[in-house]
C-alpha cells in the first residue's frame, strides 16, 4: 500500500511540473510578443506614422449676438431659445411710439427751416428794391441839394445889393433885415438837404450791407441744400432710421440660445439680448500637444469623429491654421514658470479645423460637443 501512494505522489508532482513550465513558456511568450509590439508601436510612431490625433477637440462657432441699439420698452419677443431663425427674421419688436413723434418732430423742423430759406430768398429781393428805391431818393434829394444851393447863392447876391443900399439909405432897414433873414433860411436849407442826401446814401449803404449778409446765407445753394436744410434732413434721417431699429432683425441663419429678454422689459442702447449660433458653419478647436505639431500645416485634410454620432459618422475637415498662443498662455492667471517649485506640463496649441457645410446639415453638431480629430500629415 505504501509503494502505491509512493508511485501516485511522483506522478502527480511530475505532471504539476510540466504544467508549470507550460505556463512559464507561455507567459514568457506572452511577454515578448507585448514587448514586441511595443517595440514596432514605437518605432511605427516615431519614423513611419503619417497622422496626428487628439481626443481633446470641441466645437465652436462664431456666433452672432443680437444687440438693440436704442433704448426702449419690449413690445414682442417672437423668438425662443432652440429655435431656427433665417437672417432678416424680426425676432424683437419694441414700443415705436417715441420714434415715431420723434420723426415727427423732425418733419416740422424740417420744414420750417425750408421756409425760412425761402423767406431769405424773399428778403434778397425786397432788399433789391428798397436799393433801387435809394437810388430815386438820393437823386430827388440831390436835386434838393443843387436848389438849396441855387437859392442860397441867389440870397447871398441880393443880400450884397441891399447891403450897399442900405449904406446909402436907399432901402429900408426893414428890406434889408428881409434880405439878412432870407439868406439864413437859404443856408438853414441847403444844410437841412445835405442832411438829407447824407441819409439817403446811409440808407442805401445798409440796404446793400444787408443784402450782401442775405446773399452770403443763401449764396451757391438751394432749398435743399443749405446747411440749415442738410442739418433738419440729418436730423429727420436719424429719427428714421431709429424708428427702423425698433424692429430687431436676426443677422445671420442659425439657432436662438442665450435669451435674456422678456416682454415688457426696457432695455437700454447696447443690450445683450440674445445670442445666434450658426450651425451650419462651425469649426473644430483641437488642441494638440506640442510634440504632435511639428508637421501639422494648414490645408491638411482631417477626418473627426463626435461623441453624440460615434464612430459611425465621420466627418472631414481642412486644416485652418494654428493659434497664436497656448491656452494657458491666454488664461486669465496665466501659469508662474518663475517660482522654485516649477514642474514641466506638456502644452496644448489649438489648432482651426473647417467643417464641410453639407456634412454639418446631414449631420447637425452643437457649440461644445467634443470631437477626436485626426490630422493626415501626407494631404498638404
Amino acid at each position: 500500500m505504501s509503494e502505491q501512494t509512493l508511485s501516485s505522489e511522483e506522478g502527480s508532482s511530475t505532471q504539476a511540473d510540466a504544467t508549470r513550465q507550460k505556463r512559464k513558456k507561455l507567459l514568457s511568450l506572452v511577454a515578448i510578443l507585448f514587448i514586441i509590439g511595443v517595440v514596432v508601436y514605437v518605432i511605427w510612431h516615431v519614423f513611419f506614422s503619417q497622422s496626428e490625433d487628439t481626443d481633446n477637440a470641441y466645437v465652436g462657432a462664431n456666433t452672432a449676438q443680437v444687440n438693440s441699439v436704442i433704448s426702449g420698452q419690449v413690445q414682442q419677443v417672437l423668438v425662443d431659445d432652440t429655435q431656427y431663425v433665417h437672417a432678416g427674421d424680426v425676432v424683437i419688436k419694441l414700443d415705436d411710439r417715441d420714434a415715431k413723434i420723434a420723426v415727427a418732430q423732425a418733419e416740422a423742423d424740417l420744414l420750417k427751416v425750408k421756409r425760412q430759406y425761402g423767406q431769405t430768398e424773399a428778403n434778397s429781393d425786397s432788399l433789391t428794391s428798397q436799393i433801387r428805391a435809394t437810388d430815386s431818393a438820393i437823386q430827388s434829394q440831390q436835386a434838393q441839394v443843387n436848389k438849396a444851393q441855387s437859392d442860397l447863392i441867389r440870397a447871398q447876391k441880393d443880400l450884397e445889393r441891399r447891403t450897399a443900399l442900405n449904406a446909402s439909405g436907399a432901402i429900408s432897414k426893414e428890406e434889408y433885415t428881409t434880405a439878412q433873414n432870407a439868406l439864413n433860411t437859404a443856408q438853414a436849407n441847403l444844410a437841412l438837404n445835405k442832411a438829407g442826401l447824407a441819409q439817403a446814401i446811409s440808407n442805401q449803404k445798409v440796404a446793400e450791407s444787408n443784402l450782401k449778409a442775405n446773399e452770403a446765407l443763401i449764396k451757391g445753394t438751394t432749398s435743399n441744400t443749405t446747411p440749415d436744410v442738410l442739418a433738419a434732413q440729418a436730423k429727420l434721417d436719424q429719427a428714421n432710421l431709429n424708428l427702423t431699429r425698433t424692429v430687431i432683425k436676426a443677422p445671420i441663419d442659425g439657432i436662438i440660445t442665450n435669451r435674456n429678454v422678456q416682454v415688457g422689459q426696457t432695455i437700454s442702447s447696447g443690450s445683450a439680448l440674445m445670442l445666434i449660433v450658426p450651425i451650419h458653419a462651425l469649426y473644430v478647436d483641437a488642441n494638440f500637444k506640442e510634440n504632435q505639431l511639428a508637421h501639422v500645416k494648414p490645408g491638411q485634410v482631417v477626418k473627426l469623429t463626435s461623441d453624440l454620432y460615434g464612430d459611425d459618422v465621420v466627418f472631414h475637415g481642412t486644416v485652418v491654421g494654428l493659434s497664436g498662443g497656448t491656452g494657458a498662455a491666454f488664461a486669465l492667471i496665466p501659469a508662474q514658470n518663475a517660482t522654485g517649485n516649477w514642474i514641466k506640463v506638456v502644452q496644448r496649441l489649438p489648432v482651426r479645423i473647417h467643417l464641410q457645410p453639407e456634412e454639418l446639415k446631414k449631420h447637425p453638431l452643437r457649440v461644445g460637443l467634443s470631437m477626436t480629430a485626426t490630422v493626415d500629415l501626407k494631404s498638404d
